[in-house]
């Protein structure tokens, strides 16, 4: 389980968000894909913050009852999000997630460009994978 890298797990068509799409374009890509967080990316296609559907619900609820203009995902993401590399150990990555609030890691090559993404769900099942190899 220690030579397991996150390349090996990872999603490899990640979808992401570009900076200045609109917060209603935003939820309506976090519905589409089923995905409880995106990452957002610059024109370069480099990782520059987080969106998660907290972020969306909390600015929806606030901007639907003022009816203010519309938000841009700029102006609400988490502008230095938790990234991984390909590289890395699984069994690092899962400590990661046991410590840190993220369900789901982009993925990034040197430059900080998306390459996949890595969720709970998939380390969830290669560490369950990895105990059954256990029993036997």
């Amino acid at each position: 389980m220690s030579d397991l890298t996150v390349g090996a797990l990872m999603g490899k068509h990640p979808t992401a968000i570009a900076l200045g799409t609109e917060l209603t374009e935003v939820v309506d890509q976090l519905l589409k894909h089923k995905a409880s967080g995106l990452p957002v990316v610059d024109e370069n296609h480099r990782v520059v913050g987080f969106v998660s559907e907290q972020d969306c619900l909390r600015k929806l609820l606030v901007s639907s009852y003022h009816c203010e203009g519309s938000l841009i995902v700029d102006e609400f993401m988490h502008d230095q999000p938790l990234t991984v590399a390909e590289s890395d150990s699984v069994v690092n990555v899962a400590e990661l997630m046991v410590n840190q609030k993220p369900k789901i890691y982009p993925v990034v090559d040197a430059q900080k460009r998306l390459v996949g993404m890595l969720s709970r769900h998939q380390v969830l099942g290669a560490l369950k994978d990895t105990r059954r190899a256990c029993d036997v």
